[in-house]
């Protein structure tokens, strides 16, 4: 065995310093693919014409770091088990037979590296997002090729396995509708109710705080449906994605005080008590039972 001496009478083998510099190099080319895949980023972050394209950018740039960091660490493991003489065929021949062997215990797993890499690669979920998944909506934290982190309006944090999703709701893409119902009373104008909620509608295209997150005019379906105690009204904003339930709250803000204003009633659930009558016609009177009169 050739051994090198370092100063002070320090004597290490060289199969020893292989791996120290296989260790230092590995070290290096993980600095560098961390800054080329930042130099790439910063690159088309400056290219990107939307949120949408930089919200997708940091998410494969998320993607590419751990890749890069996985494959240049189980690299320099098998060059490092070389350099210190041990064979690697084998233990790659026994990886292969114990692969097949918990591949089978680990499909799920495995699925879970499928659907994260098709997802990615189909630009279905990107980091930023809102998105609806296995019954859970919330703010895409972060994304792997394992699992999907999600933030709710709570500030729940939902770990969801990719393998599990099947179908991907995203409400960030491109635009949005705030669809909105409004109750009035049988009694009311629908007509006057539609051109209250026209004014309104204006009032918000002019505001410098809506106005810019209004994609175009009010749209009002008509009646939507006949309530208990309510005819409903409905209608609908297209806004910028995400903007769409700030739009729906200022909205019916200014809708009430607009029916205040008006006269038009908003109802509440009414019960009518009905005694019958006899045959005659005559409908008997009610009794208010209190604890004086009973008995």
């Amino acid at each position: 065995m050739v051994s090198f001496s370092l100063p002070g009478q320090l004597h290490l083998p060289d199969e020893l310093l292989h791996v120290i510099a296989i260790l230092i190099l590995a070290w290096l080319l993980m600095g560098l693919s961390s800054r080329l895949v930042g130099v790439f980023r910063h690159y088309m972050n400056t290219r990107a014409n939307s949120a949408e394209e930089s919200r997708r950018i940091e998410t494969l740039a998320r993607v590419f770091r751990y890749l890069s960091t996985m494959a240049i660490s189980l690299i320099a493991g098998m060059l490092s088990l070389s350099a210190l003489g041990i064979s690697i065929a084998p233990i790659l021949g026994a990886a292969g037979v114990a692969g097949i062997t918990v591949g089978f215990g680990a499909q799920s797993l495995i699925k879970d590296y499928f659907n994260g890499f098709f997802m990615l690669l189909e630009n279905q979920i990107r980091q930023g997002d809102v998105v609806e998944v296995c019954g859970k909506t919330g703010v895409v934290e972060d994304v792997t090729l394992r699992y999907i982190c999600l933030r709710d309006y709570e500030g729940s944090v939902h770990y969801i396995p990719n393998g599990l999703i099947t179908t991907v709701t995203n409400k960030s893409r491109g635009y949005a509708y705030a669809v909105i119902d409004v109750s009035i009373a049988y009694r009311e104008s629908i007509d006057e109710a539609c051109e209250v909620m026209r004014e309104v509608a204006g009032q918000l295209r002019v505001s410098k705080e809506l106005g810019p997150k209004l994609l175009d005019d009010i749209e009002i379906a008509g009646v939507q449906d006949w309530g208990n105690s309510s005819v409903i009204l409905r209608c609908r904003f297209k806004t910028v994605a995400l903007e769409q339930w700030g739009v729906r709250r200022e909205f019916l803000r200014r809708m009430k005080d607009a029916f205040d204003v008006r006269g038009i009633e908003i109802p509440y659930p009414h019960l009518t008590i009905y005694a019958g009558q006899d045959k005659k016609g005559n409908a008997p009177a009610f009794r208010l039972i209190t604890p004086r009169n009973i008995g």
